[in-house]
């Protein structure tokens, strides 16, 4: 979020009580987008007149969505399954206005993990929380542990794909009339 605000922008979090979708029929864009424009609508109609940014982020490994674990053992299986294996990291992005989505976008960023032994992914998990985190990792963190590779967006990784979302705002913003 620190990101968005050295772009320019001023805005305040709030967290949307919404069911999400965790529907495996749906591709990993069409599910991290429904997600989105949940939470952009619920809160979009909180705050009237303002534009409302819904985000949802999935951890994508052979086609099935990894998200937050349910506790440590979870986590672990998690990042063993990672180990040594490219995966996929979907963030779906909606944009919403008193209860109307304005716009919606997704990014996928390819990711590559390093071989990990247990006793490593027990160590990374020792430096942070994996349980808030889909797919029981948080990129920014101790990445050097991790990370292999990546192709495209690490800030979409991170859980906000920053460029693409401060684009999508300059054209919002301009296509407001003025007040």
């Amino acid at each position: 979020m620190d990101l968005l605000r050295e772009a320019g922008f001023d805005f305040e979090i709030i967290v949307p009580q919404v069911e999400e979708a965790h529907d495996a029929t749906l591709t990993p864009e069409q599910l991290t987008v429904e997600n989105a424009r949940k939470k952009a609508l619920v809160v979009s109609l909180l705050k009237p007149g303002a534009l409302v940014i819904g985000a949802d982020t999935l951890v994508y490994v052979d086609g099935e969505p990894l998200g937050k674990p349910a506790d440590l053992q979870e986590a672990l299986t998690m990042v063993r399954r990672l180990s040594g294996r490219a995966h996929e990291v979907c963030t779906g992005v909606a944009f919403a206005r008193d209860g109307r989505i304005e716009r919606e976008l997704h990014v996928i960023t390819h990711v590559m993990f390093k071989t990990l032994s247990d006793a490593l992914i027990l160590d990374y998990h020792s430096k942070l929380n994996p349980l808030d985190k889909a797919g029981a990792y948080g990129i920014q963190e101790h990445t050097e542990m991790l990370l292999e590779r990546m192709e495209g967006s690490f800030t979409n990784v991170v859980g906000l794909p920053v460029d693409e979302v401060a684009a999508a705002l300059r054209e919002l913003s301009a296509a407001d009339p003025a007040p």
